[in-house]
């Protein structure tokens, strides 16, 4: 599905704002924003955006991942992980195309595929516990 020009609604973007902390397990059919600190699992249908003041720990599966902050964890995203200068990722990426720029630090194992197929080797499902695909 082609992606439209059409103006974001701002209240179909979930967020969590610097302050905030929250521990659990986030799904989303939207966009979502972070910058507070999370400890859990994020399953979001949209792009993922986690500030510059933001703290992550444990997995985010995506369409999109935009990273300025702090994170830990295994990140899985169906088309492209940007790393913006600050961020620091510790952990392994799964994602189809990759964009890093100058400052920013990586830390892990990085797959890269060709298909929409990156997620659905691992993917979480609502409860947070990550599930086998069937290979055809």
């Amino acid at each position: 599905m082609a992606k439209t020009d059409q103006p974001v609604n701002i209240n179909t973007i979930s967020r969590i704002s610097q302050g905030t902390c929250f521990k659990g397990v986030m799904t989303s059919p939207s966009d979502f924003r972070l910058d507070g600190t999370f400890e859990g699992d994020i399953v979001c249908e949209g792009k993922v955006v986690v500030g510059a003041d933001a703290h992550f720990k444990g997995n985010i599966t995506c369409s999109d991942l935009d990273f300025w902050g702090k994170a830990e964890g295994e990140f899985f995203v169906k088309d492209t992980l940007s790393m913006h200068s600050a961020c620091e990722i510790k952990g392994n990426i799964h994602t189809r195309k990759l964009y890093v720029e100058l400052g920013s630090s990586f830390n892990g194992n990085c797959s890269m595929k060709e298909d929409e197929a990156v997620v659905t080797g691992a993917s979480l499902n609502a409860s947070g516990s990550e599930t086998e695909s069937a290979e055809e």
